[in-house]
């Protein structure tokens, strides 16, 4: 087989500086969630609830990315955790550790491209109109599929024709979304009042605050993976970028974060009634232009989200074909999906792979993903452990963070065990087990079909 760095060498375009770096890292964390289940989380924690489970889960995920910051420092490789995991372990843990994160970004794609037909109907309701057909009972309507379909084709496009264009659009998409979250927090904090806010908990009581928080806290991992995105564009640094820059890019992403999804559940908590958000199952939208008594605050959150959705799929996106381009120079998965494009500098085959499952999951709509979604989760804790193990068995740069690194796999090995052990509310059901056992057996064959070879050396 081939070296790794001659399959490498000159090929992916190096044009990515600092702020698309935190762009990425942030805008591959920061979805739709924020708007769409803002009930959901109120109705776990209450306001206090979700904010402290919001922060504290934030918190808890700070030791995982200082480890990534320290790993990528030192090894700038797409596959991120292939690459860690590859010094220190066989290749069928390293298969594993890629192939689970493979999972945690690429089912990120088809929800988006399910997303943006359900936020555009919010404004425009004529897209609920023309069901083609039920799935779990749910309706599939032309104009909210064809939607998708456009952004899936839309979001492959510019991902094929290189990576600046990706930056870019991540810069202009995160940074917007910032700007108009700016603007709709200081009003909701100014009109808002915090008689509002009471009872601050879901639940009554000492024990009942402690459930609420914990309720909160168990989703933060699924609202919050993406941070590591970073590590997988780390090949597409800009010549003369700091390396020591992508460990502050993840930082503040994590940071920035939290800080987005506590003061957005606060400044909800105070403009509406929290117990009435829940009892209505009312989005983010629809709570301050009940407040304001006008649709303008409404139409401007709607934009945040749109750009927001953008962004996630963008960021997503890139990391999966990053991650699929890596697991192909390796045999990991078909050698052909390691190829890069001569012109554009982007993984083509990975990108057209992607765009093609994107589009035939988004037939499914909402329901079926659900379940998928869940195995998500899990993927990523596993990815982390994955990554936090591996520099407590590596020698990774001139030593030093190996307590961080302890205290990430912690964090990560429990976000595991939340899903898996039945005893924890919200832990797999028979369908997210059998989501998992069905996408380990695909990882199996695509391994399977890869060439036989010795485990890749790393730069």
């Amino acid at each position: 087989m081939e070296s790794r760095d001659r399959l490498t060498a000159g090929t992916l375009h190096r044009t990515l500086g600092g702020l698309e770096y935190f762009t990425f890292g942030f805008g591959t964390m920061v979805g739709v969630g924020w708007l769409v289940v803002m009930d959901d989380w109120l109705g776990r924690g209450g306001p206090g609830g979700a904010m402290l489970g919001f922060l504290l889960g934030a918190l808890a995920l700070l030791p995982i990315a200082r480890t990534y910051g320290r790993l990528v420092r030192e090894i700038p490789d797409a596959g991120a955790e292939i690459a860690y995991t590859e010094r220190v372990s066989p290749r069928l843990p390293s298969f594993a550790a890629g192939w689970m994160m493979v999972l945690a970004y690429a089912i990120v794609c088809p929800w988006e491209a399910v997303a943006i037909g359900n936020l555009l109907a919010r404004a425009f309701p004529a897209l609920n109109a023309l069901p083609l057909y039920h799935v779990a009972g749910k309706a599939i309507t032309a104009p909210r599929l064809a939607t998708g379909l456009l952004l899936t084709a839309a979001v492959a496009s510019v991902n094929y024709r290189g990576i600046r264009p990706s930056g870019r659009l991540q810069d202009v998409t995160t940074l917007g979304l910032l700007g108009c979250f700016a603007v709709f927090v200081t009003l909701g904090f100014a009109r808002g009042a915090p008689a509002q806010l009471p009872p601050l908990f879901a639940r009554p009581g000492t024990a009942g605050a402690f459930l609420s928080v914990l309720l909160v806290a168990q989703i933060v991992p699924y609202f919050m993976t993406g941070f590591e995105a970073v590590a997988k564009e780390s090949e597409e640094a800009r010549p003369g970028f700091d390396p020591s820059g992508f460990g502050r890019a993840i930082t503040l992403a994590v940071l920035v974060a939290g800080a987005f999804y506590v003061l957005v559940i606060g400044a909800v908590a105070f403009v509406f009634p929290w117990r009435d958000l829940v009892a209505n199952h009312l989005g983010t939208e629809a709570a301050f232009a009940r407040a304001f008594g006008s649709a303008a605050i409404a139409r401007l959150i709607l934009i945040a989200a749109l750009l927001s959705l953008l962004k996630v799929f963008n960021g997503n996106f890139v990391a999966a074909t990053r991650m699929i381009l890596a697991m192909g120079r390796r045999d990991l998965v078909p050698a052909a999906f390691g190829a890069v494009h001569p012109r554009y500098g982007t993984p083509a085959r990975a990108i057209t792979l992607l765009a093609l499952l994107t589009a035939a999951a988004a037939l499914l709509g909402d329901a079926l993903l659900v379940p998928i979604t869940e195995v998500g989760s899990l993927a990523a804790g596993v990815g982390w452990c994955a990554a936090c193990l591996a520099f407590l068995r590596g020698r990774v740069g001139a030593g030093g963070g190996r307590g961080l690194a302890m205290l990430g796999a912690v964090v990560s090995f429990g976000i595991i065990l939340m899903k898996v052990v039945p005893a924890i509310p919200g832990s797999f059901t028979r369908a997210e087990w059998i989501v998992l056992a069905g996408w380990c057996a695909l990882g199996l064959l695509a391994c399977g079909r890869g060439r036989s070879g010795t485990r890749s050396s790393s730069p």
